[in-house]
């Protein structure tokens, strides 16, 4: 029963301990922070890195003395007959005696060296290993900032999916107060049906919306999950809202920010690729060039007709050789040298591509600063027409229960309301979005590593 006491008691810490690893609640930045640790993406990328790394001395490897060592076994079931003048062995002159020279079983075991002494691939290789490295940097550095943009749109969706509810929620409430006056007033026959069926139709809408919104709410959040790492049924509370956040995302002096092209990522990847380019030209020539290797081994040999040789009784003879070979291209048909054209056009095409991508960058960086200049006056806008909306509303809702103003005017006012909230809550999300997109371009923001 102790025992029993004991391994329960290890169960339920364990799984406590493991809760306690995953965090649930989170700022932007601290979601932005366990993302880049643990979104799978960004987990791969960093294995990316150490894989380059170990590609890279896989590389410079080969140049570097190799040792192989060989055992090699037979046994001539049927052993070769070779024939000598019979007058060897006294016979007849004109004829021949079939002898067999050696052992049905043979064991030789044997040791090479090779050392690689030039090859013009070998070293172009190797400069090539450190324009993969840094190509592998820059990817893993793109793939940081995808997570870190997707992290901050599905942080926005959730906020905007709980304002959205709340919103949704005290217009329900609202509603449902007002549908119940009107009813009052219409069984005292002091009102119309058709305002008690005006306010239902709108009460109707405002609650399918409620209902969707909350399995939205729902899916946003297991979006987020998945995006920084976490499994998607985990719970998870967001400690910011939509209009703080909002506000802190407002930086008007990032738009008189400077583009320097050397920190787009884009920039570097298409650099990486002019680098691989050239290159693959000089590899490309160095198949003209001769290649020299050299090597030397080392082995022992025994012969038996049984197998005996761990006995000791079979006799070893030792061999080694030392050896040089050159390799020199002397004619391939013109091969060599369409190769190299080829890869002379990839670099002129890498570099056009090159200067497209900065033309691309420079653009995408103005369309960036006029979307997120676009998204704060919107937010701007959308907040003055929210208040001016409300006070409508307001207003044709006393008109409404005074007599002064028809269902029908007081739901054209609550749909306009509802437009409102929408797009001031959309508004705000779009200024998170485009502030994200502008950042990314210009790349000044300093990733966790």
């Amino acid at each position: 029963m102790k025992i029993r006491f004991i391994l329960v008691f290890i169960f339920f810490t364990m799984i406590k301990g493991y809760s306690q690893d995953l965090p649930e609640s989170f700022t932007l930045e601290e979601a932005i922070t366990y993302a880049l640790e643990h979104n799978y993406s960004a987990i791969n990328s960093n294995r990316d890195i150490i894989d380059a790394q170990k590609q890279k001395w896989e590389t410079i490897a080969d140049g570097l003395p190799q040792i192989n060592g060989a055992v090699s076994y037979s046994n001539q079931l049927k052993q070769t007959v070779s024939l000598i003048p019979a007058e060897f062995f006294g016979g007849e002159a004109g004829t021949f005696e079939p002898v067999i020279f050696s052992e049905p079983q043979q064991v030789s075991a044997t040791a090479t060296l090779t050392q690689q002494i030039f090859d013009g691939s070998y070293i172009v290789g190797v400069q090539a290993t450190k324009t993969f490295l840094n190509y592998t940097a820059n990817n893993k550095e793109k793939t940081e900032l995808d997570v870190r943009k997707a992290v901050v749109e599905a942080y926005g969706n959730v906020l905007l999916s709980q304002e959205s509810i709340a919103i949704l929620e005290k217009n329900q409430a609202t509603l449902a107060k007002n549908l119940f006056e009107t009813k009052k007033i219409f069984e005292n026959g002091l009102g119309e049906e058709e305002s008690v069926e005006q306010l239902q139709i709108t009460l109707s809408s405002v609650e399918s919306q409620l209902k969707n919104a909350i399995r939205l709410k729902e899916i946003t959040l297991q979006m987020l999950n998945l995006l920084i790492g976490k499994p998607i049924d985990s719970p998870t509370k967001l400690t910011e809202n939509l209009d703080d956040l909002t506000l802190k995302q407002i930086d008007l002096n990032l738009l008189d920010s400077p583009l320097n092209m050397e920190n787009n990522v884009d920039f570097k990847l298409a650099s990486n690729l002019n680098e691989q380019r050239a290159l693959e030209l000089k590899l490309a020539k160095s198949r003209a060039l001769p290649t020299l290797n050299a090597y030397i081994n080392y082995g022992s040999i025994s012969y038996s007709d049984s197998f005996d040789f761990l006995s000791g009784d079979p006799e070893w003879f030792d061999y080694s050789i030392l050896g040089f070979d050159l390799n020199i291209p002397i004619f391939s048909s013109l091969k060599r040298s369409a190769s190299t054209q080829r890869a002379r056009i990839a670099l002129e095409k890498a570099k056009t591509q090159f200067t497209e991508a900065q033309e691309q960058i420079r653009l995408e960086w103005q369309r960036a600063k006029s979307n997120y200049t676009l998204a704060i006056e919107e937010y701007d806008t959308a907040k003055n027409n929210l208040a001016l909306a409300e006070r409508i509303e307001n207003k044709n809702e006393i008109k409404y229960f005074e007599g002064l103003a028809s269902s029908f005017d007081l739901r054209q006012a609550q749909t306009q309301l509802y437009s409102a909230q929408q797009e001031y809550l959309q508004s705000m999300v779009t200024v998170i979005n485009t502030k994200t997109a502008l950042e990314t371009i210009l790349n000044n923001k300093q990733l966790d590593k």
